[in-house]
């Protein structure tokens, strides 16, 4: 099992990731409620050796790439902040789609602004605007690349055939939709990513609340090896396929630990088969 992953042929990061969103108020709206212990966690993903840490413009909205500057910079070297933009957000736990060129061409400014980099490693699509024509959007996006201020490009919550769409306009190098043990409505997209050499970046990589709907194998396999539901859940992923890179989110350093700790799970091909 490959430990690290290269994105658009010269981006090469570690395969366990930390997804960031976690590190705010509730509703992915404000200041997080311990902001010490959300400074904490994000040093504490460096320390162990993560890479690859995953934002967005619209988690805050803002206050979390804030929160990264304050927390990881002066950045170690290699270390990739990935953001992404194309949501806004009216309130706590309300997500709207925005992508007109403008915006992101302000979005992209501000999160540099905020993240303190010259350049983004990896900027993704949050979501496609349908206001907008898709052209539109990914030309922006184009454009920012060729101008300096992005390296890569990707998407999230794409079909196969739109990524397909995307790529006669850029080069997609990673796609972020919702994928886990027990949510697999995205496995085309797996397939497709892992044939094409794209980065497939599962968010919700695990949800706790339906962990118990994985079933007897899962338990099995748990007890077997010593270790929680939620870290076999991870160490699946990390079989299904070598395109994918998890990006577990949580606001604790001990969850934070365990999570990563995953990575190094060995699941037998029986074990693989009790999960289904």
């Amino acid at each position: 099992m490959s430990e690290t992953i290269t994105l658009g042929g010269d981006l090469t990061v570690r395969r366990s990731g930390f997804g960031a969103m976690r590190l705010t108020g509730p509703g992915a709206w404000g200041e997080p409620e311990d902001r010490a212990g959300a400074i904490a966690v994000a040093r504490r993903a460096v320390e162990l050796g993560i890479d690859f840490v995953d934002t967005a413009d619209a988690y805050g909205p803002g206050n979390n790439e804030e929160l990264l500057a304050e927390a990881l910079r002066p950045y170690p070297e290699g270390l990739v902040i990935a953001t992404k933009v194309g949501q806004a957000r009216p309130g706590p736990w309300e997500w709207v789609p925005l992508a007109r060129p403008e915006y992101i061409r302000q979005q992209a400014e501000l999160s540099l602004r905020r993240l303190g980099l010259e350049r983004i490693d990896l900027y993704q699509l949050h979501r496609i605007d349908p206001q907008v024509p898709l052209a539109e959007q990914l030309g922006t996006l184009g454009e920012l690349r060729d101008e300096g201020k992005v390296r890569h490009l990707g998407l999230s919550e794409v079909t196969v055939a739109e990524i397909e769409e995307a790529r006669r306009h850029i080069e997609v190098v990673s796609v972020q939709n919702r994928y886990n043990l027990v949510d697999r409505d995205h496995d085309p997209v797996v397939d497709y990513c892992e044939r094409e050499g794209i980065a497939f970046i599962p968010w919700q990589p695990v949800k706790l609340a339906e962990l118990d709907s994985g079933g007897e194998g899962l338990a099995s396999v748990a007890g077997e090896l010593g270790v929680t539901l939620a870290q076999v859940a991870l160490a699946w992923l990390y079989h299904r396929s070598p395109a994918i890179l998890p990006i577990p989110g949580t606001s604790s350093v001990r969850h934070l630990e365990e999570n990563h700790a995953a990575s190094e799970l060995s699941l037998s091909k029986e074990q693989l088969a009790r999960l289904g």
